[in-house]
């Protein structure tokens, strides 16, 4: 099959997962065209015959005081539907990437081609954006006029529902993670760089926005610290991450509390920890979570949104309630303090994982993507 796969390109879950997901596809034998304003971080280092990038340029007009990248997009969609002959445009967010597919659709069914779209919900598109009135009719219309919708996990899919008028069935089908890929690398051996022998290494990746909480896994962290001895690395950017660093310097934790930024080595990182907190206001899934699982590092967390789904209690790791920041620092404690007992959290931490492997995944799309082409009409 030729297959458009149509994603954000930054190192947000979105994007890494339809990444992924198009690089797995190449490899048994499917064409994958990416339509992105630019190139996914993940394609970096990816040199296939089966793969494409077509960049989205948005022209830079006085008349507009913000450049309507909606129609750029759904005009390039249209161009390498026809020049690559693609079969399936799979898009991943409802706003703006299924709106933009329905227009490229219409506009091709006036030339004679019908183009099935394949919409994968995958959390802020529906629980943010989606959510607001201004937008809400926009993410219903969209939804409603894709050909197939499917969502990262069954939480998302019941948000999906509540939050709007829904006609269309939605398939979960979850994130998931390449086990063939972490387990072929070299393992790192210097983690003295990083930590003291003795020293357990707690690690928190993500974009630093608000729902994310870190102001919590810092003090996860400050309870933690006085029964353990231990570092935190802080992987990410984002609009909260000036508030957690001067706290950090305020507190004087700047030795043992590192921000990293943005970081293309996070398989060493997480083969590095010793524990991964997300302690999450909101998550569609916590792909975050199952990145560390597969790397045999065990997850304390909240329980929002899809995490439950993600993170076994008491198994992978352990669960509370959003802000129990006292409770979560005691189920650090119990999985660190004993050195069988951490053992033990990461052996079935990777078994979670495994539940999650790519291979079983990725022939749920291929299904998905067989059935819509059945069922158009051409």
């Amino acid at each position: 099959m030729n297959i458009a796969i149509v994603c954000y390109p930054t190192f947000g879950g979105s994007g890494v997962v339809a990444t992924e997901l198009g690089i797995a596809l190449s490899k048994i034998g499917h064409n994958i065209d990416f339509i992105t304003y630019d190139q996914p971080v993940r394609l970096e280092t990816i040199n296939s015959p089966n793969i494409h990038f077509h960049e989205v340029h948005v022209p830079d007009y006085d008349l507009f005081k913000y450049q309507p990248y909606e129609l750029a997009l759904s005009s390039r969609f249209v161009d390498v539907v026809k020049a690559c002959k693609i079969d399936i445009l799979h898009v991943h967010y409802a706003i703006p990437h299924a709106y933009a597919a329905y227009m490229a659709k219409k506009m091709l069914m006036d030339e004679g081609i019908n183009i099935p779209i394949v919409t994968t919900l995958h959390g802020t598109d529906i629980t943010l954006v989606g959510s607001h009135p201004f937008y809400r009719p926009a993410v219903t219309f969209s939804i409603n006029h894709s050909d197939r919708i499917t969502a990262v996990s069954e939480s998302l899919k019941q948000d999906t529902l509540r939050l709007f008028e829904i006609t269309k069935k939605i398939e979960v089908i979850p994130n998931f993670i390449n086990l063939k890929k972490i387990e072929s690398q070299e393992k790192p051996c210097d983690r003295i760089l990083l930590a003291e022998k003795e020293e357990k290494i707690i690690t928190h990746i993500s974009n630093f926005r608000p729902l994310k909480r870190i102001m919590d896994v810092i003090s996860i962290y400050e309870k933690l610290a006085p029964r353990l001895k231990c570092k935190l690395l802080m992987v990410g950017e984002g609009p909260e991450k000036s508030k957690a660093v001067d706290y950090v310097k305020e507190k004087g934790l700047s030795e043992h509390v590192l921000f990293l930024g943005y970081s293309n080595e996070i398989d060493k990182i997480l083969c590095y920890s010793d524990l991964f907190l997300l302690p999450s206001e909101k998550e569609s899934f916590g792909l975050s979570a199952l990145e560390a699982m597969a790397h045999g590092v065990p997850v304390v967390s909240s329980n929002a949104g899809g995490i439950s789904e993600v993170n076994k209690q008491g198994y992978s790791g352990y669960l509370s309630e959003v802000g129990d920041v006292k409770e979560m620092a005691d189920n650090a404690f119990r999985i660190l303090v004993d050195d069988k007992q951490h053992q033990k959290f990461k052996n079935q931490a990777l078994k979670q994982a495994r539940l999650f492997d790519i291979d079983d995944i990725i022939t749920q799309y291929e299904q998905v993507y067989t059935d819509v082409l059945a069922s158009i009409q051409f």
